[in-house]
This record gives C-alpha cells, structure tokens and sequence, in this order.
C-alpha cells in the first residue's frame, strides 16, 4: 500500500491495473466500494451535526439565560420598590411612596399601596393634632383650677361660695369635654349604640326645640319652626335627638342677642334636608368646611365658657353618616350661619 488506508485491501472495491509500457501489471489502483463511502459520509456528517447542536444548545442556554435575567429584573423591580416601601410604612416612614410605572395587576398594588401610604399618614397627622387640641383644651381649666385653689390655699383668695362656683364652673367645663370626647370616641369607631325603628323628624325636632324655647327666650333669640305636618323616617330617636340638640346649642351660642334662629325641613327625593338658619355673626367662608373638624372654633373669643369644646359639629356629622345622610355649612340669608343636614329616605310604595 503506498497512498491510502492501510487496512485490508477490500476484494469488491473497483479496480485499475497500473501497467508499464511492456505490458507488465505493477500495482493497482483500489477505490472503497460505494456502499462504504456513504456510510464514512453519513458518520462525517452526523458528527458535524453532532457539534453544530451542541453550539446551538449552547449558544441557546446563554441567550435564554440573558433574557431571562433582563426580564427577571423588569419583572422584580416593581416587586423591589413595593418591598422598601413597605419597609418604610413599617418604620413609621407615613410619607413614602411607589412608583406606578404599568397599568397591571403590580401598577394596581402600586397605586393601593400610595393611597393605603397616604390615608396613615393623613391618621398620623390627625393623631397627632387630636392629642395637642386634647392637651390643650384640658390646660386652661386645669390651670383655672390650680391657680385658683393655690391661692385659696395662700389666703390670697377666700373660700366663698363666689370662689366655690367658679370652681364648680371649671369641673362642669372639664366634665363637658370629657363627655364630648368619649362620645366623639365611640362615633369614630361605630361603637354608638344605633337602634333605628321607625319615627318622626317633625316629633323629634319639636322636642328638642321646646326643650330649648326657655333658654332662647333669656337669650332674647327668637326661634321659628317651619316643619311639614310629618317627616317619617328610620333611625335612631335617641341619636337623632341628640344631632338636633348639638345644632341648636350651636346657634345659642353663636347668634347676637336679637337675633333669630329658623329651622326648616324639607323632603327633596330621596332626602329629607333640614336647615337651620340662624343671624349674625358669620363664619367666613374659609372655615366653613372646617367647622365639623375637632376642636375648630372660627373666632378666639368663642372661649369655653360660650364656645363649648368644639366637638358637638364633629359629632353630628358622625351621627349623620350613620344614617346614610350629610351635614354641611354655607351662609344664611340671615347674615350667620346656614347648616343643612340630608338625610336619606326612599318611602315605601
């Protein structure tokens, strides 16, 4: 064998003589027969397809892989974002917020997330206030109280009866807040025991105004109803008694001497709407969404012994929204102050 494999030399494979000009054989030729060049072919061939998979399987794990982390994070960061602000409500961090940066499902929890942030720290806020506006409402008539005792005490000041009232007027002041407080408390919370049955606003209002006809008189306030021949409704008697009471100790203490105080009720499907009017002095129109917060009074010389504690607005704008109704302020026709109260009543056919 001089060129080629050196294996056997196949008997079948095709064959050429290699002759000398004398006609004399000195070699051959021998090429491998069909049948096993083919099969060297295909072997060639499978390996070659062998090592071009496994490039693409490779070159597939690492793009799959690329893609996957670049996704991966595109998926995550919203995730990422939720989970530090989370961190931050946790900490007491009321101010934080998320980016929304999609319309889906994690943009929905993002924008929860920031309304879920902002109603803590809107909490926060009146928590806080709450407990200055309480602080402070309880220093003065300590401070009356303490003073005052001192100088009993010192025989700076006598034990009269005079000094034995203005004592007493200082517990009833605080015996006041106190109340109003534990009743703006359960409101708050839903707490107020509410049985509803079936009444009549005309009833209730004519009770409670009689109850005050005497102390409206000494106050020389004229009070002037304006009510249908009945106002059928269902809710709470008791509550609902106590709502009329708040609003006109409201216009007692806050309407001039010769003034006037006009009380309507009206049915404007599906509310009944209450009014009461009352003369002047006003409240600027700045404060008049601000008269149902705690503790608000428009003016400093509305004090305590005239102001009241600034809590009986709260109150009956809880106990109107228990009965499905609304409480706002505008200014009366009569130069004060106009509170309408809707309540909400569908008769039955």
């Amino acid at each position: 064998v001089l060129v080629g494999p050196r294996s056997p030399v196949p008997q079948e494979g095709s064959r050429r003589n290699i002759t000398l000009t004398n006609g004399k054989i000195v070699g051959w030729v021998i090429g491998s027969p069909p049948e096993r060049l083919t099969r060297s072919t295909d072997i060639n061939f499978d390996q070659q397809q062998r090592r071009t998979s496994w490039y693409i399987v490779g070159l597939s794990a690492l793009l799959a892989a690329l893609v996957t982390w670049i996704i991966a994070r595109g998926l995550l960061a919203p995730v990422k974002r939720l989970v530090d602000g989370t961190h931050h409500l946790a900490a007491g961090n009321f101010a934080s917020r998320v980016e929304v940066s999609s319309h889906d499902e994690l943009g929905q929890l993002a924008h929860d997330f920031n309304r879920l942030a902002s109603s803590l720290e809107k909490n926060e806020s009146m928590r806080r206030a709450f407990m200055a506006d309480i602080s402070h409402e309880l220093r003065t008539p300590l401070a009356i109280l303490r003073g005052e005792l001192e100088a009993m005490q010192d025989g700076v000041r006598k034990l009269t009866p005079e000094a034995i009232g203005s004592l007493q007027s200082e517990v009833v002041v605080l015996t006041k807040l106190v109340d109003d407080l534990h009743q703006l408390s359960l409101s708050d919370e839903g707490a107020l025991a509410y049985r509803k049955q079936a009444t009549d606003l005309v009833q209730l209002l004519e009770v409670t105004a009689g109850s005050f006809a005497e102390r409206y008189r000494s106050h020389g306030l004229t009070l002037n109803l304006f009510l249908p021949a009945q106002a059928p409704f269902f809710g709470d008697p008791d509550r609902l008694m106590q709502l009329f009471t708040n609003l006109l100790e409201n216009s007692l203490r806050y309407t001039d001497s010769g003034g006037s105080v006009q009380v309507r009720i009206a049915y404007e499907a599906p509310y009944w709407t209450l009014t009461f009017d009352d003369s002047a002095p006003g409240v600027d129109g700045d404060h008049q969404t601000q008269i149902f917060e705690r503790f608000f009074r428009t003016e400093g010389s509305r004090n305590r012994a005239s102001g009241g504690s600034g809590l009986g607005l709260a109150i009956c704008k809880n106990i109107a929204e228990a009965h499905g109704g609304n409480i706002s302020a505008e200014h009366s026709d009569l130069g004060g102050l106009k509170i309408t109260l809707q309540l909400r009543y569908v008769p039955h056919a």
